[in-house]
C-alpha cells in the first residue's frame, strides 16, 4: 500500500481532503517499521509525532508503583501518539511499543501546523482523529470505574474480536483495569 492509498483511506474514514492537501501531507509522510516489542516512544521523551498504523498494533502504557499499566490499544487504520507530549510542551509520561512487528506512517506535529495554515479541511481531519481518541479513552474510563470484569471484557471483544489472539493477556488485563487472575476467571466463565 503507497502513501497516496493511505491518505485516501484516512481522509475516507475520518474527513475529505483536497488534492492539493493529500499531494502536500504525502510529502510529509514517513513509513517506519518497528519489530515485535520494539519501544519507539519512551517515558520522558519529548515526541511531537503521529502515527497511523498500517499493520500491526501498538500500545501505549506508563509505570505506576512499579506496575507496567497498559493504557491504550491500536491496531490497523488506528493512530497512537504521545498525546501529553503531542500537545504540549511537556515530556510524554507514556512508552509507545510495537505489540506485533508493524508499519506504520509517521508525521510530525510541526508538519501538520503548517499545512493546516494553508489546508483548512486538515484542522477537521485533526479534529475528527483527536475526537475519536477522546471517545475511545472515556469509554475505557467509564468501563473501569463502573462496569463489571464481565463487561468490561465482553466490550473489549466487541471492540477488537482479534485481540486475544494478538496481544499478551497481560497486556488486556492491565488495560481492562484488572488482574491476570481475573481476567483468566472472566475467560473461562466467558468460554
Amino acid at each position: 500500500m503507497g502513501l497516496t492509498e493511505i491518505v485516501e483511506s484516512i481522509q475516507i474514514k475520518y474527513a475529505s481532503l483536497s488534492t492539493d492537501c493529500i499531494n502536500e501531507l504525502i510529502g510529509q509522510l514517513q513509513i517506519r517499521s518497528f519489530a515485535k516489542n520494539e519501544i519507539f516512544v519512551k517515558e520522558g521523551q519529548f515526541s511531537k509525532k503521529a502515527y497511523f498504523i498500517i499493520t500491526g498494533s501498538a500500545r501505549a502504557y506508563y509505570y505506576k508503583n512499579d506496575k507496567d499499566v497498559t493504557d491504550w490499544f491500536a491496531f490497523e487504520s488506528e493512530f497512537i501518539c504521545p498525546i501529553v507530549s503531542f500537545f504540549s510542551d511537556k515530556p510524554s509520561p507514556h512508552y509507545i511499543q510495537a505489540l506485533e512487528d508493524s508499519t506504520l506512517v509517521e508525521i510530525s506535529k510541526e508538519a501538520i501546523d503548517k499545512l493546516a495554515k494553508t489546508h483548512c479541511e486538515l484542522e477537521s481531519l485533526m479534529k475528527a482523529i483527536v475526537t475519536e481518541t477522546m471517545l475511545k479513552q472515556q469509554k475505557r474510563i467509564s468501563s473501569i470505574l463502573f462496569y463489571s470484569a464481565e463487561d468490561k471484557y465482553k466490550q473489549l471483544l466487541e471492540e477488537y474480536p482479534t485481540i486475544l489472539s494478538r496481544i499478551p493477556l497481560t497486556h488486556i488485563a492491565s488495560h481492562l483495569g484488572m488482574t491476570l487472575e481475573t481476567l483468566s476467571r472472566v475467560r473461562k466463565v466467558q468460554n
